[in-house]
């Protein structure tokens, strides 16, 4: 057994792509050496900024000899056919056997395969990797044709055994393999020689290089939330943001710097997305005020002057990026408090495109609040308000503010709205409306919230189904999942009674609102399916009259999982299976249909005088239930039902001799039908 220790040395590699080239290094040498047969016990890979490590432990030194029989042509066939075979085999025909068989005398072919030094396989996996490498930009630098995210300086390749180290021998144009790596480009620059991942990881260390990222961003947080801690401060968190630092350095030196008192007036979103977008500083608040007053910027290096010169020339850019914060704020509040208010903004909306089949933004601005207007009884909300919050909700997108950082749009909006003095509720709506955006994100609650929220998905949803530009397969360019999935979410989050069919005809023209629901239910079926309802459950429920009412679609599934899982739902299920086979099968054989209810008259058995007497007694208690939409007391009438259906199927034989006997109780399954199927469609639960 032998250890194997890869490092792929490089100018900088891009933060973003660290984690990815790392797992690709790991998967396409373990892949390799297994295919060609060697195993190993474990393996693991690290990156930093200027290297990708890969440490595979338990290697086997040689690959198996491999034997293998193959059967050929037969004894006296044609010259072609046995050549054929031998140029397969790659053997000469001294070499083939003959054998009997049942079939008379056949070409047998033994080849074997010898086992190779793991050194051998080792280099040419590897070449292959380095070559084909997923990188999702490359470049070539040199005359050389390797391409590689940044030009790859060396590659350390050490077999390591109980007796000693091996280098295995590679060059890819002109890169020779060796032991040799570099510690910090600044701190420890020298080369480096190892024999084995602990040598290697250690002397890295020594060298002012923390190999493993996850320990980078352990030491950037503690330390940067200690400072914070020692001046009365938080730092914000912000997880991509910490794995993305952590990519940029080496060796984590945290600093924390001040923001000037001129800027701790801009909004602390404001503060927040400057700082990281242009200069992957962390936020540093004040818990007590919720104001950005610091940051956290993260070296590569120690310095003499422990990083004040560092910090200066961070203070010196920050400044000059906040500046331009500050003038675009102060810009946007003078317009948004202006005469011609937000609205001034909606006018620049009209030249912009926000589809070339679906129009301007402008347009569709007006049919969000015409949509939002027709919502806003159904969830509670003013109708004024609705259609007010639906034209501004989107008049930050001309703002210099979002032109500057687009992820701030909707909440610059609700800044500038209450700028201008207008209601608390449209102010809300324009940052909330855009919410979800995913299956975590935080639904909004408010009605007029709620009302522009939804308008603004089913605009989204209804225009692109009348474009016929639908999701297919992985590919949902335009987000429509996510759109839906949000409408789903505020429907159900906020009890929302309404029927989409209709919602939708009040979207874009000329939207199929069939498959529009039907894409709706998928959606529904995944998001319930994450609850743990069974999709079978689902579909029951679907196919029951109102399945545009997703609110009473829900609570319909949710009672129906629980008597499911139940012993009564189980065995009343394949009751109702049996009942509906027979049914099913009588039918079609006989050419009519039996649902005319059975006659007690011709009832001659005690257990089908029972069930016939629970189906009369259960059946308007089950319609109630199911009117006064409590599917609870629905599933307890018909958990009810569990024993006389049982015993019915115990002792009595559906199919008598007696046809009018045969045809009442027949009959009397079509009502077990009946009355089950108020609930659901059971014909399609599996079990």
């Amino acid at each position: 057994m032998a250890d194997l220790l890869i490092e792929l040395f490089s100018e900088e590699i891009p933060a973003r792509m660290q984690a990815r080239a790392g797992e690709d290094l790991k998967k396409r040498m373990t892949d390799g050496l297994v295919e060609a047969g060697l195993t190993y016990a474990g393996a693991h890979a690290l990156t930093t900024p200027r290297r990708l490590t890969l440490a595979i432990e338990g290697l086997l030194d040689h690959s198996p000899t491999v034997r293998e029989e193959r059967k050929g042509p037969k004894v006296g066939a044609p010259d072609k056919a046995i050549e054929g075979f031998l140029r397969g085999a790659g053997l000469s025909r001294d070499q083939l056997e003959e054998r009997d068989t049942p079939k008379g005398a056949v070409y047998f072919a033994i080849i074997e395969k010898p086992g190779r030094p793991a050194a051998e396989i080792i280099a040419e996996v590897l070449e292959d990797t380095i070559r084909n490498f997923p990188w999702p930009k490359s470049m070539r630098w040199g005359a050389g044709s390797l391409r590689w995210v940044r030009p790859l300086h060396s590659i350390l390749c050490v077999l390591t055994r109980e007796d000693g180290s091996e280098v295995v021998p590679l060059d890819i144009d002109g890169i020779k393999s060796g032991d040799a790596t570099w510690g910090h480009r600044f701190m420890a620059p020298a080369r480096i020689s190892v024999t084995s991942f602990e040598d290697y990881a250690a002397k890295l260390k020594r060298a002012f290089v923390v190999l493993d990222p996850k320990e980078r961003e352990a030491a950037i947080w503690q330390d940067a939330t200690n400072q914070a801690f020692a001046s009365g401060l938080e730092v914000v968190d912000d997880k991509g943001l910490l794995a993305e630092v952590a990519g940029l350095v080496e060796w984590p030196v945290v600093l924390m710097g001040s923001i000037d008192a001129e800027f701790l007036d801009l909004p602390p979103e404001v503060l927040q997305t400057s700082m990281k977008e242009h200069q992957k500083f962390f936020s540093v608040k004040n818990p007590k005020t919720g104001r950005i007053e610091k940051f956290i910027t993260v070296a590569n290096r120690e310095t003499a002057d422990n990083g004040v010169t560092i910090l200066a020339g961070n203070q010196k850019v920050l400044s000059a990026r906040l500046a331009d914060a500050k003038f675009f704020w102060e810009n946007d509040l003078r317009i948004a408090k202006s005469e011609v208010g937000m609205e001034g903004w909606l006018e620049s909306l009209g030249n912009v495109t926000f589809h070339n089949k679906l129009g301007t933004q402008a347009a569709r601005i007006d049919r969000i609040a015409a949509l939002a207007r027709e919502i806003a009884p159904v969830v509670g909300a003013d109708a004024d308000l609705a259609e007010q919050a639906a034209k501004v909700a989107k008049a930050d997108l001309s703002s210099e503010m979002v032109y500057e950082f687009p992820e701030l749009q909707g909440l610059m909006g609700r800044y500038y709205a209450e700028a201008a003095g207008l209601p608390q509720e449209v102010a809300n709506a324009c940052q909330q409306h855009y919410s979800p955006l995913g299956p975590s994100d935080e639904v909004p609650t408010e009605p007029v919230s709620v009302a522009v929220a939804m308008a603004d998905k089913i605009d989204t949803l209804t225009g692109f189904w009348a474009i016929d530009e639908k999701p297919t397969g992985s590919k949902d360019p335009y987000a429509l999942r996510r759109a839906a999935l949000g409408v789903i979410r505020l429907v159900l989050e906020n009890g929302v009674r309404v029927a989409l069919s209709g919602v939708f005809t009040q979207g874009y023209e000329g939207a199929d609102e069939s498959d529009l629901l039907s894409f709706f239910h998928d959606r529904l079926k995944v998001f319930l399916r994450d609850q743990g309802i069974r999709h079978d459950v689902i579909d029951a429920c679907i196919a029951m009259e109102g399945n545009d009412d997703l609110t009473l679609l829900v609570k319909r599934a949710r009672a129906l999982e629980a008597f499911m899982s139940s012993e009564d739902g189980e065995n009343l299920l394949q009751g109702f299976k049996r009942a509906n086979n027979i049914l099913s099968q009588a039918e079609e054989k006989d050419g009519v249909e039996y649902s005319y209810g059975a006659d007690k008259k011709f009832i001659e058995d005690a257990a089908e005088a029972a069930l016939f007497d629970a189906l009369a007694a259960n059946e308007e208690a089950i319609s109630s239930a199911i009117e006064a939409e409590d599917f609870a007391a629905a599933m307890g009438g018909m958990a009810a039902l569990r024993a006389p259906v049982d015993a019915f199927f115990e002792a009595v034989q559906v199919n008598s001799d007696n046809q009018v006997v045969r045809r009442n109780r027949l009959n009397l399954l079509s009502q077990i039908r009946k009355v089950c199927g108020q609930v659901a469609d059971l014909s399609r639960i599996e079990g």
